[in-house]
């Protein structure tokens, strides 16, 4: 008989009930055939697209709002029903969906679209030029309309800016067979103030804003997938509300709410219990947080790391208060230990302007009377937690155990 550490917790798995009916159901990526409280936004996309079924190219969209108010499912939704009916009259309709926190680059995005249209280049290599080219050309080869799906489109533009974004709003023109239509998704409300005026204009010739969900339409969304996910009578009546609850705190966000139901569940299975509580939900929480902030911490680039760890060790020094000037001192004495070139001040700060979007520091101009103004900061996120998570780079291990305080004296 196997004595093997696993098989105990293997056995488990094999041999009891699970609590889960279909695990994928309460996943955010997974389209349900129904979209609560989105009949609106589900209408206005429909009809902006549907002149497609007539073989006009269809406006193109700008759709706003904050994350998790439904516009990239509202989005997969229309299109891959538009694909369908499209398909039974013997039209060419051809989607693809690029998501901008993958696809952040011109080269990425354009190998994409050719990967789509069947014209094979290689992951890297050849000048973007060529495989613009290359993408038109096999595009326009046939009778056929293409709509490219650009999902948090603020973070392909923030890294490579407009230039892919005004080759495809202008492709149309040089295009004889094929058509090709943008569907534009962001959280960032005034993103679109940031394009060329000359992207701006042929970009959003539709607009659409999604509201967030309340806490009663959360509890509709849940109450749906949970019927699809879960096997019956594994669920405290009280669990579906929370969840609701606590995710309409953040801004009327289904996928937090769709998260906190999934872990929640996962959580009482690895503890062997038959029903999902309150006091898992409360768990899931926390553990959702922790693992959205070492995403975000793990997948910083080199320098934000080195200025975050600055922040680091003036908040484990005697300051009372974390000024700029103070950091940049700090960095530039980590990027002397680790072998880093140093950026600038005003490139430091801006590294610091996107650590606070991205809600790990705090950032804000306090005035100093006489000496002028300055910028305070402080760490949003734990500072075990950062420790713990940035230690595991190759540059900061170097200044793991940096201390200021003698530059600061």
């Amino acid at each position: 008989m196997s004595d093997h550490p696993l098989d105990a917790i293997f056995d488990r798995f094999i041999t009891s009930p699970s609590i889960f009916k279909n695990h994928e159901v309460l996943r955010s990526s997974h389209i349900p055939e129904r979209l609560p409280h989105r009949d609106d936004e589900i209408q206005f996309l429909g009809k902006m697209l549907g002149s497609a079924l007539r073989n006009n190219r269809p406006s193109n969209v700008f759709l706003y709002g904050k994350t998790g108010t439904g516009k990239t499912i509202v989005s997969k939704f229309v299109t891959k029903y538009l694909r369908t009916r499209a398909a039974s009259i013997g039209n060419s309709i051809v989607v693809s969906l690029l998501n901008c926190v993958e696809v952040d680059t011109d080269y990425r995005v354009l190998a994409r679209l050719c990967e789509v249209v069947g014209e094979s280049v290689p992951f890297t290599g050849l000048p973007t030029d060529e495989v613009f080219k290359r993408f038109k050309t096999k595009l326009d080869s046939k009778k056929q309309l293409l709509i490219v799906v650009f999902d948090e489109l603020d973070k392909l533009h923030h890294k490579s800016g407009d230039n892919v974004l005004y080759q495809l709003t202008r492709i149309n023109t040089d295009l004889k067979r094929a058509q090709v239509s943008l569907v534009c998704i962001t959280n960032d409300l005034s993103f679109k103030e940031t394009l060329d005026p000359r992207v701006r204009s042929s970009l959003s010739e539709e607009e659409l804003v999604f509201k967030p969900y309340n806490a009663t339409q959360l509890e509709d969304i849940l109450s749906d997938r949970a019927i699809e996910g879960f096997n019956e009578e594994v669920l405290n009546p009280a669990v579906i509300s929370l969840c609701a609850a606590l995710a309409a705190q953040e801004h009327g966000d289904a996928r937090r709410a769709l998260d906190l139901l999934r872990v929640a569940a996962e959580i009482a299975e690895r503890n062997s219990e038959e029903v999902v509580n309150e006091i898992h939900v409360r768990k899931a929480t926390k553990q959702i947080e922790k693992n959205t902030v070492e995403e975000v911490l793990v997948s910083l680039p080199v320098q934000s790391k080195v200025v975050l760890w600055s922040a680091y060790i003036l908040e484990k020094s005697s300051l009372k208060i974390i000024t700029t000037g103070d950091l940049y001192k700090i960095y530039l004495e980590c990027c002397k230990i680790t072998g880093l070139d140093p950026i600038t001040p005003r490139r430091a700060n801006s590294l610091l302007n996107e650590l606070a979007m991205l809600g790990v520091v705090n950032t804000k101009v306090v005035s100093l009377g006489r000496y002028g103004r300055t910028t305070k900061v402080s760490l949003s996120v734990s500072p075990r937690e950062i420790r713990n998570i940035l230690c595991d780079d190759y540059h900061i291990k170097k200044v793991s155990d940096f201390n200021a305080d003698h530059l600061l004296e």
